[in-house]
């Protein structure tokens, strides 16, 4: 069964900005891990599309949130990727996460909301201790709009705290993080397929 995956990179910073990104990082190590199993991935960074303030799909003249909201739904897993600032999510991941907020509105005659089925996986880097609790902010919110988390989605990787040392700096990925990222894959691609096979049924209204 073919699946794709696709990331949004929640960045402080944007591709032009030229900087490495330890995001992008662990999100081409998730991404990468789930080639062996058959998965086409694609990636874009947030910050270089203008995604408005809102809660619905469509907040009109100049929104990009359209068309990413339709490969976030066309893909079978949702990777979301950011960095920890403040002991929080960035502030771009909330962004994100607010756009899919419509979702709750937009069932079908079964009461499924559009990311019904859709597996989602949620990769944290920072310098700070956090990750545990910026993954219960992003899995009660994806969970909420319709996404179904499998087990060991989280993946994570966390430096001294104040120090100076960035994941994207490493000179390879530490044995623990690759396990993780390895078992997030495998059981990713195991829930998706066993979703795509067989749709949740939903509910009569």
């Amino acid at each position: 069964m073919s699946l794709t995956a696709f990331a949004i990179n929640c960045s402080l910073k944007a591709s032009s900005d030229k900087e490495k990104s330890s995001t992008d990082r662990i999100i081409a190590d998730l991404l990468s891990a789930l080639e062996p199993h058959g998965v086409k991935g694609e990636v874009v960074r947030a910050l270089d599309h203008d995604i408005k303030p809102g809660v619905i799909s469509d907040m009109g003249k100049g929104d990009d949130w359209p068309s990413l909201r339709k490969k976030i739904i066309a893909a079978d897993i949702f990777i979301l990727g950011l960095p920890i600032w403040m002991g929080q999510p960035s502030s771009v991941a909330k962004r994100v996460m607010e756009r899919m907020d419509a979702f709750l509105e937009e069932t079908d005659g079964k009461g499924r909301m559009p990311a019904a089925g859709k597996v989602a996986l949620v990769a944290i880097v920072g310098n700070e201790d956090g990750a545990h609790h910026c993954h219960a902010e992003c899995f009660q919110a994806l969970n909420d709009v319709g996404f179904t988390i499998p087990a060991n989605g989280g993946v994570y990787w966390v430096g001294e705290a104040m120090g100076d040392v960035n994941y994207v700096d490493l000179p390879k990925t530490p044995e623990k993080v690759a396990g993780m990222i390895e078992m997030a894959a495998s059981n990713a691609v195991h829930l998706a397929a066993l979703l795509k096979g067989k749709a949740y049924t939903g509910v009569d209204s």
